[in-house]
């Protein structure tokens, strides 16, 4: 009977993570799958894993949910389910612990975008891998909600609309002005903060929608944005989420 646990690890401790399963003697498989693969297509290559009544339960569901992919590394008494960060780009099945492939994703130094927004305060940041080689933090003034009702409720709603579209232009143009000169070599934008807030950007800043297909995801645990809460945020974008599963007598 399989037991599991996950936990999440940071760039430099899931490069040692690696390094540490690639000495692990014994029989084992490695097996990676790209970002997209159909359940069917992830239970296939599952059977290469495990036997049928041995399969953790959840696990197609959890690698074909999945918005990067996955790589498993198995073997009769542990296997290894790791979810990077970056998107996997092809199916690969080898013997042994094979981490070359998740090895190099970690190790490339990606230039990512970060956008994150709240009504009221928003952070703009470049990073080359997990260094910050850019940004810009503010605020801007939009009221909270009236509650009272009648026609003072109206006027304060548009002058409250008026104020949520000032900000919102003015955070587009400092995105525009902090990442159009990187506009070519970005490889991913991340968003973070309110869904509704930022929703909102992306309709009303066009600049943005040529990233579309570039967005890595959406950090909607972000508080405030302030500088030390994008400092975190790149930290948290380039963990790695892994879910453990050992034979219960280890």
């Amino acid at each position: 009977m399989f037991i599991s646990q996950r936990f999440r690890l940071g760039r430099s401790k899931m490069l040692g993570f690696l390094d540490e399963l690639a000495l692990t003697g014994g029989k084992a498989i490695s097996l990676y799958f790209p970002q997209g693969m159909p359940p069917a297509r992830v239970k296939n290559l599952l059977g290469r894993a495990f036997a049928e009544t041995a399969m953790p339960v959840g696990i197609t569901e959890v690698i074909a949910g999945s918005g990067t992919g996955a790589a498993l590394f198995s073997s009769l008494q542990r296997a290894y389910l790791v979810l990077p960060p970056f998107p996997i780009a092809e199916e690969y099945i080898t013997d042994g612990y094979d981490v070359e492939l998740l090895r190099a994703l970690l190790s490339h130094d990606f230039l990512i975008a970060l956008v994150l927004v709240r009504l009221g305060a928003y952070s703009i940041g470049i990073c080359r891998g997990t260094e910050l080689i850019g940004s810009k933090t503010g605020t801007g003034l939009v009221h909270a909600r009236h509650k009272k009702g009648g026609s003072s409720q109206a006027r304060f709603a548009r002058h409250r609309e008026k104020q949520i579209e000032s900000f919102l232009d003015r955070v587009c143009s400092h995105v525009r002005e902090h990442v159009e000169p990187h506009a070519r070599s970005v490889d991913f934008l991340v968003y973070g903060g309110a869904r509704t807030t930022i929703l909102s950007l992306r309709k009303r800043c066009l600049f943005l929608s040529q990233f579309e297909d570039r967005i890595l995801r959406m950090l909607l645990d972000i508080p405030e944005p302030r500088k030390a809460v994008l400092e975190k945020a790149i930290g948290t974008l380039w963990s790695s989420d892994i879910i453990e599963w050992c034979e219960e007598d280890l």
